[in-house]
């Protein structure tokens, strides 16, 4: 970690193309931020196109694999604290440059292929934030979007220093 200081928890819910958890693994490193892998990888942790896209940084990361999403709630006590979270999504309006970031908040990802499951949208309606692109496209890169969400937390808090 950068100064010893943490600044985002990256959660990536059930990813399943080794190089964007890879890609991401080294956004982490880069920014001092913990990696949360939750649920079933599509993916061994020794896979070679995720060690390749994490480059020689994964002694830098602070990483941790979660049985569920239930397990993650009752860890960090998010029903009692939703604010903490943003779950990144294409099934609202509200941007993702319209909430205000904390230092230590979790922004969560959902599976390349699917999103995150409708029940925890619905659950944390209020936590859902979208990255606007043209109608006429399904999604962004995972670990494109990952970036983009990281990079305006880290904005907003005064940068890393």
């Amino acid at each position: 970690m950068l100064n010893g200081a943490r600044y985002l928890n990256i959660v990536m819910f059930e990813p399943e193309i080794p190089q964007n958890t890879g890609n991401v693994a080294r956004l982490c490193a880069c920014t001092s931020s913990k990696l949360y892998l939750i649920g079933r990888l599509g993916f061994s942790m020794s896979d070679k196109y995720l060690k390749r896209s994490g480059l020689d940084y994964w002694d830098k990361l602070d990483i941790e694999h979660i049985i569920d999403f239930e397990e993650f709630e009752n860890m960090f006590d998010i029903e009692q604290n939703p604010s903490k979270i943003h779950l990144f999504t294409t099934k609202t309006d509200k941007l993702y440059t319209d909430v205000q970031y904390n230092e230590g908040d979790f922004l969560i990802f959902g599976p390349e292929t699917r999103g995150l499951p409708e029940n925890i949208l619905n659950k944390y309606n209020k936590s859902c934030v979208t990255i606007p692109m043209n109608k006429d496209t399904r999604s962004l890169n995972l670990s494109n979007s990952v970036a983009i969400g990281a990079y305006e937390a880290i904005r907003q808090f005064g940068g890393i220093k």
